[in-house]
């Protein structure tokens, strides 16, 4: 089987070269989205058969396994550009691929603005959620490219941003691209993005900047109940992290957060992160949705509950787990971890020396307790690091 993909933009008059407009004269099995139907069935042979590209694509692909001829197939764009040749390439490995690329959207906005586009990060959030939007946006990318879809509109992007202090950002969005008597192309704020409705297709460029931090100071934090002593202390918090070895890392879990600081920091310093944190406090839920937004921090999953009765099935596994908070079930909660911890994965706990834990019988500390879980669950025990901080 033999796919040619044919590139097109949004313009109901496409231009194609010779040796495209013989492959469609010749062509009799054709495929496309609706919208790429509509811009080019005056084009096609009269005994064309037609096939819709919808969802789910597993239908369009039996289709085209059942097809008795080569298929043309229209798609946006480059096809190449988180286009739908990748998705051919990926389904249909030993198949013939022939690609015939026009300007993607985002080049053709940033034609439209007379932009340099060989410096801009792109973003896809095309039928994708927000994690690589977010990684671009607390990395500092100064100019991000994305792709939009029904949910991920210039609208909702503006608001998100807004929402955790991305604001030196100028918003550029095109509409319609490559169409003559509907292209629309818009510069403005993310305050007036976030008021205005976008017609599809659509997609953005954001020009700006946000310094990234690197260890905050505890007082920024808002804390339980105002209690400083519920907080991982920042020089600590930064050694968690370079104990946990978090840029080798993918998934991480925070087990008892309380202010989300370890949470947050890692984030910020690890954006490429997927987090889980978890807290038993109800009133864990809000400070941490007050820190991520103060500190520009999204993307953190949370969970309000007891770990022990926590479900953990449907969750990514870790390959990093830090212990805030145990409750004097420490030894529960490591053995449940390394039921889901990931090979080579690993445990960090902190412990002052003031951090004792009533047993039935006697005092023990978290230090103590968490080297006897080490060897109960048969875990190796790293050279404990004991440092002394304001002395």
């Amino acid at each position: 089987m033999k796919y040619t993909v044919i590139g097109i933009s949004d313009s109901p008059t496409p231009f194609f070269p010779p040796e495209v407009t013989n492959m469609l004269r010749s062509g009799r099995i054709f495929s496309g989205g609706r919208r790429h139907h509509d811009i080019v069935r005056h084009l096609l042979p009269e005994d064309a058969v037609w096939i819709d590209i919808t969802v789910p694509l597993s239908a369009v692909f039996d289709q085209y396994r059942q097809a008795d001829g080569d298929i043309i197939v229209f798609a946006s764009g480059d096809p190449l550009f988180f286009g739908f040749a990748n998705t051919l390439k990926k389904t249909f490995p030993e198949a013939e691929i022939t690609v015939h690329p026009t300007f993607n959207s985002l080049q053709l906005l940033a034609h439209r603005l007379v932009m340099p586009y060989h410096d801009m990060h792109i973003v896809s959030l095309t039928g994708r959620d927000w994690p690589a939007f977010d990684e671009a946006l607390i990395t500092g990318t100064q100019k991000i490219g994305v792709l939009t879809d029904k949910t991920h509109t210039p609208a909702a992007i503006a608001q998100r941003m807004l929402d955790y202090g991305y604001t030196d950002y100028k918003m550029y969005v095109g509409e319609h691209l490559g169409n003559p008597l509907e292209e629309q192309v818009s510069t403005l704020s993310l305050e007036e993005a976030a008021r205005l409705t976008f017609v599809l297709p659509n997609c953005l460029i954001l020009i700006g900047h946000h310094p990234r931090r690197y260890g905050i100071p505890d007082e920024e934090f808002s804390l339980l109940n105002g209690r400083e002593k519920m907080i991982t202390k920042m020089p600590i918090r930064l050694l968690t992290l370079q104990r946990l070895d978090l840029s080798e890392k993918r998934v991480f879990w925070d087990i008892g957060f309380c202010t989300g600081s370890v949470s947050i920091e890692a984030r910020l310093q690890f954006p490429h992160l997927h987090i889980e944190a978890f807290e038993i406090r109800e009133e864990g839920k809000v400070l941490m949705e007050t820190n991520t937004r103060r500190f520009g921090a999204p993307g953190i999953s949370i969970h309000i509950g007891d770990f022990l009765e926590t479900g953990l099935s449907m969750l990514p596994r870790p390959d990093a787990v830090f212990i805030g908070g145990h409750g004097g079930h420490l030894t529960e909660i490591m053995r449940k971890v390394t039921e889901v911890l990931t090979d080579n994965g690993c445990i960090v706990m902190n412990s002052v020396t003031s951090a004792i834990v009533e047993r039935a019988t006697h005092r023990i500390s978290s230090k103590d307790l968490f080297e006897q879980a080490c060897k109960e669950l048969d875990l190796r025990a790293e050279t404990p690091l004991r440092i002394k901080l304001n002395d």
